[in-house]
């Protein structure tokens, strides 16, 4: 029996850059795993929709793990493509991305190149999601913010983009109320588009390149895959 195949589920971007790094992460996953059947699906913006990308596999009989290309659990990975799988036989969605210790590792490393000083307690992070009312998907920025601030001096805060609070001026504002010299955001994105584009008026002294590309991140991707495979091996049969 072949194995179900990997539907990399991303919210969508018009951003050329974006896009292209958005494929190379599925890319990245074939290298690593070979022989291993991706296809791409987007919640926004772009098609195909992975309502129709599930719905055209569950048709032919295919079975697939939609693993969402997101960093935290919100609307889009709680209701779209919870929506997009119910009740269609053989398709699962696995766990998003984020949290995970490995997007910290990813986030140190984007912040270290960008000159930031880990141990200058008078630098302070920003960690800037896209946002979300989801209190899940808060919760989530939060959790990677605590793991990021193990390896700061300096505080780390979050802001985010749209939808929760505080939006990432004002979180760099209260850095800075807060008697820190330099406030840096960590663009807690996996790639160039809306949100990540309007981070340079935000106010920080330096913004960080976002996650992608980076190889930790296609490792997360076939780990949420595997995990999602084995929730499918339990799956009661449809109907």
């Amino acid at each position: 029996m072949t194995d179900p195949v990997l539907v990399a589920c991303a919210h969508g971007t018009r951003n050329p850059t974006g896009r292209r790094l958005i494929a190379g992460l599925a890319l990245a996953a074939r290298e690593l795993r070979p022989g291993l059947d991706t296809t791409a699906a987007f919640v926004d913006v772009q098609p195909p929709t992975v309502a129709d990308v599930v719905a055209g596999l569950a048709a032919d009989g295919r079975r697939a793990v939609v693993v969402p290309l997101l960093l935290s659990g919100g609307y889009h990975v709680h209701v779209d493509i919870a929506d997009a799988v119910r009740g269609s036989a053989g398709v699962v969605a696995a766990r998003p991305l984020g949290p995970d210790p490995r997007l910290a590792e990813v986030l140190t490393d984007r912040l270290l190149a960008a000159g930031a000083d880990r141990d200058d307690a008078r630098t302070a992070i920003v960690l800037a999601a896209a946002g979300s009312s989801d209190p899940r998907s808060v919760a989530d920025v939060e959790g990677t913010a605590a793991v990021l601030q193990r390896s700061w001096a300096g505080p780390v805060t979050t802001g985010y983009g749209s939808a929760a609070q505080p939006p990432v001026a004002e979180a760099v504002a209260a850095a800075r109320g807060a008697g820190a010299d330099r406030v840096v955001v960590a663009a807690y994105l996996l790639a160039p588009g809306h949100f990540a584009g309007k981070l340079a008026g935000a106010g920080a002294d330096v913004v960080t390149a976002p996650l992608l590309p980076d190889p930790r991140i296609a490792a997360i991707l076939l780990d949420r895959y595997d995990a999602g495979c084995g929730e499918r091996a339990v799956q009661p049969p449809a109907g």
